[in-house]
């Protein structure tokens, strides 16, 4: 189990990463390998083997894994 929480973030040729999550089409589909190209494209391989090539000017939207925020507790008002 991966802990951490899911957040949309926009992605390009870029900044897309191994474990994002991306609809097209209506499926999902999650990034597991990756391959520079010319001009600043990439070529991106899902888990199913399908295959995606990005373009510099491709904007898509993904859900990335981001570790949670550990807030500190704050003691009770009127504590010492």
């Amino acid at each position: 189990m991966n802990a951490g929480v899911l957040v949309s973030v926009e992605v390009d040729a870029a900044t897309i990463a191994r474990g994002d999550q991306v609809m097209i089409g209506g499926q999902q589909f999650t990034v597991t390998d990756m391959t520079a190209l010319r001009g600043g494209a990439k070529r991106v391989v899902f888990t199913g083997g399908e295959s995606l090539v990005m373009t510099r000017a491709t904007v898509l939207w993904a859900a990335r894994h981001h570790p949670r925020r550990h807030r500190p507790r704050h003691p009770p008002a009127g504590t010492p």
